[in-house]
């Protein structure tokens, strides 16, 4: 994949926003009698990557569509953009991209003028041949959309998503059925917009994304944002303890501290020729930390 500069889209005020891109107080969203979003605190910065993370079911997505204007809500307050997306209006949605789980692309047309076609409902559109380099899928123009590859098909739907030029773009899991390069391109192509002032938000199962790509990671279970912070520092409390393990008397042994300096003093002070038998000290990864915030009460006991 290519990368290819594009302007910075001209600032729509005289003066600079410093307001937050997306702030949202209280969301709540039910389906009958179960809450899936429950009281949704969240700030995202202008400019910046935010990666919302979540098991399935989480709330992650129908926080993303409440966003986007795509689903109303049952509570709270919304700005996107300084805008409530219940009542956004053509302007807004110009201003606003979305790379949804599906699309509404035609399986008729081919990937050009699937591209030419929606470009008419943008003020200044990227030009399809820019575009096409940008997302990989240069050699398929001519393709029939209903003939892509599952690969294929998310390129073009973050194609759609990003040919506006918008100031805020919401990606629900937007690497999903790509193969390792193609998401090493997409990255690639996020890091490119972030660059040029672009606000992003993403959904994703894959830590290694969330952590390459996002300033911020937002962790939701059960429809509660559990914890929010820069990928490094995610559950900083949790990576505080290290896990020390050592083999003594032909048996293992395991001690989660605070304080490791001091219990490897004292093992070491302990044997003979200060060589501790398979020694090793870890700390908790991203995966690991995210792994508890999302566990159930049951689970962490």
């Amino acid at each position: 994949m290519t990368t290819t500069t594009h302007p910075v889209p001209a600032p729509r005020d005289a003066a600079p926003d410093e307001r937050p891109a997306v702030r949202v107080r209280g969301l709540v969203k039910r389906y009958g009698r179960r809450t899936v979003v429950d009281g949704v605190d969240l700030d995202v910065r202008r400019g910046e990557c935010f990666a919302l993370l979540g098991p399935n079911g989480a709330g992650k997505t129908t926080t993303v569509e409440i966003l986007a204007g795509l689903r109303p809500r049952d509570g709270g307050s919304v700005a996107v953009l300084g805008v409530d997306p219940a009542g956004g209006d053509r302007r807004w949605r110009d201003r606003v991209g979305v790379v949804a789980q599906t699309t509404g692309a035609g399986n008729a047309l081919t990937v050009r003028e699937t591209l030419d076609h929606f470009g008419h409902y943008h003020a200044a559109p990227v030009p399809t041949g820019e575009l096409l380099a940008d997302v990989g899928l240069a050699e398929a123009a001519a393709q029939r959309v209903d003939k892509l590859s599952g690969g294929q098909r998310r390129r073009l739907e973050v194609a759609l998503g990003v040919q506006g030029r918008p100031e805020l773009l919401f990606l629900d899991e937007p690497t999903t059925g790509m193969d390792p390069v193609a998401r090493r391109q997409f990255w690639t192509l996020v890091e490119g917009l972030r660059d040029r002032g672009t606000t992003v938000v993403l959904t994703t199962h894959y830590l290694d994304e969330a952590a390459h790509l996002a300033d911020r990671v937002g962790v939701i279970t059960a429809g509660r944002l559990v914890e929010v912070a820069p990928p490094a520092e995610l559950g900083a409390a949790l990576r505080r303890e290290t896990t020390v393990r050592w083999a003594e008397e032909g048996r293992t042994r395991e001690v989660v501290t605070a304080a490791p300096t001091a219990l490897l003093r004292d093992l070491l002070a302990a044997v003979p020729h200060g060589e501790v038998p398979d020694l090793t000290v870890t700390r908790p990864g991203l995966e690991d930390v995210y792994l508890q915030l999302v566990a159930t009460p049951e689970e962490q006991r």
